[in-house]
């Protein structure tokens, strides 16, 4: 366990990183509502390599007072408002959520979560947007850090696209399960491990400097 926890927590600056993905009713992080939410931690093992550990997925319930646009639920196919859904709270999602952040952080010797999402910026202004309204205790991530796996697979195979990005590195790519949270969510995760992973084998990590490893 302690070489696991000095691996993943060297490789990424202590961070722990968490991919997500949301959905949502529009484009306002303050005025729009999230309908799904899905998270998926990480893990490394003796060797190094990048590997998806937990899944966990929600739907959620429009907080009070939001905006649904009709224009959003057209491209990702969400009924906000069917009972089948199972729908839960804001606060009890992020509870869950932040719990599971937490115990990752703390098994594997990180100091802090980062997000890790495809158009980071989109999912990280939701989630903070949520968190101001839920209030939580203490909130795992870094207030401003994220890493865009949009960014990286635009270096790493020259698209930027999910779909493109995930069938230019060699991984599936079902049109039809897209916009869903949690299949999201799985392929952005599978793509950022694809990336990390292959950075490595191509010896870019650890960094080598003057015969010395530096992790």
């Amino acid at each position: 366990m302690h070489k696991k926890k000095n691996l993943l927590s060297k490789r990424f600056r202590s961070f722990y990183p968490v991919v997500i993905d949301v959905e949502t009713a529009g484009f306002n992080p303050v005025t729009d509502a999230i309908l799904e939410i899905a998270v998926i931690t990480l893990s490394m093992n003796d060797h190094g390599w990048l590997k998806i550990e937990k899944k966990i997925h929600f739907h959620i319930k429009p907080f009070q007072g939001s905006l649904i646009k009709k224009e959003a639920l057209s491209f990702n196919k969400i009924d906000p408002f069917n009972p089948l859904r199972g729908a839960v709270s804001e606060k009890q999602a992020l509870k869950e959520i932040f719990s599971i952040i937490y115990q990752g952080i703390k098994k594997y010797g990180c100091s802090k979560g980062i997000i890790v999402a495809h158009n980071a910026n989109f999912d990280y202004n939701f989630l903070m947007a949520a968190c101001k309204r839920v209030k939580p205790k203490k909130n795992p991530f870094h207030p401003f850090v994220t890493f865009d796996t949009a960014a990286l697979s635009g270096l790493a195979v020259g698209q930027t696209v999910l779909s493109k990005a995930c069938r230019a590195i060699g991984l599936s790519f079902d049109n039809n399960q897209a916009h869903s949270a949690l299949y999201d969510t799985l392929q952005t995760a599978n793509l950022f491990c694809e990336i990390v992973n292959r950075w490595k084998k191509l010896g870019g990590w650890p960094v080598k400097k003057k015969n010395k490893l530096y992790f």
